[in-house]
């Protein structure tokens, strides 16, 4: 059964993974002269790893805060096919809970949740609002609490302590459970190599937006080629 409960339980071995990946953001906020409060308010406001840290090392370097909040935003944009996704599944919730489950939607939240309701088909919209609660707020309160304990212990880490790896882990951690058949097998490579290349060829933050949207034609072209005709 899809509760709030079962939700967090299931988000407990990649919130462990999420640990080290709040640490740099504090860190880095620390770096940045924003001092623990600072960090705290803007983790609470932003909510969003990768761009947190996109957004502070542009600050940092002395972009203006227009440039920042708009790599922020580019960085984030894979959020509304996490929402498009989810939608179905909770579109007969109050739209104050929605608006309440969509600050807290992250990659994790996104991933183990759509991967439970695919088990559940049965499930109501209320179960899978309170599964999808319980995941999220495990990983709010994880990441909120390392970004301060990072803010605190600031460069006092190590630099041979490498918590940059941290980050890419914790997206595999969630694809490899997903590539269950030859469409996703083909959506993730093809969302792989499009990165990289978007990358090289000077897309910047795009490059993960480009990169997702290749994969996703692709991998729906593989499903569609291969599924069932009537």
């Amino acid at each position: 059964m899809l509760t709030m409960r079962a939700g967090a339980r299931a988000g407990i071995p990649i919130a462990i993974g999420v640990i080290p990946f709040g640490l740099v953001a504090g860190v880095a906020a620390t770096e940045a002269g924003m001092g623990v409060g600072g960090a705290l308010a803007w983790s609470v406001a932003v909510f969003a790893g990768a761009s947190q840290l996109a957004a502070i090392e542009l600050l940092d370097s002395g972009a203006s805060a227009l440039v920042a909040a708009g790599a922020a935003l580019l960085i984030n944009l894979r959020f509304l096919m996490y929402s498009a996704s989810l939608a179905p599944y909770l579109a007969d919730q109050p739209l104050r809970q929605r608006l309440g489950a969509a600050y807290v939607l992250t990659d994790q939240a996104f991933g183990i949740s759509l991967a439970a309701y695919v088990k559940a088909p049965r499930s109501t919209g209320r179960e899978r609002l309170h599964y999808y609660l319980g995941v999220a707020a495990l990983m709010w309160t994880t990441w909120q609490t390392t970004t301060v304990i990072g803010a605190v212990v600031g460069s006092t880490v190590p630099e041979s302590v490498p918590l940059d790896f941290s980050i890419p882990l914790v997206f595999l951690a969630l694809l490899i459970p997903s590539v269950t058949d030859r469409p996703t097998v083909v959506a993730a490579a093809v969302a792989g190599v499009g990165v990289v290349l978007a990358g090289e060829l000077g897309a910047g933050n795009a490059a993960l937006v480009i990169g997702v949207t290749t994969g996703i034609v692709a991998g729906a072209a593989v499903d569609l080629a291969t599924g069932p005709r009537s």
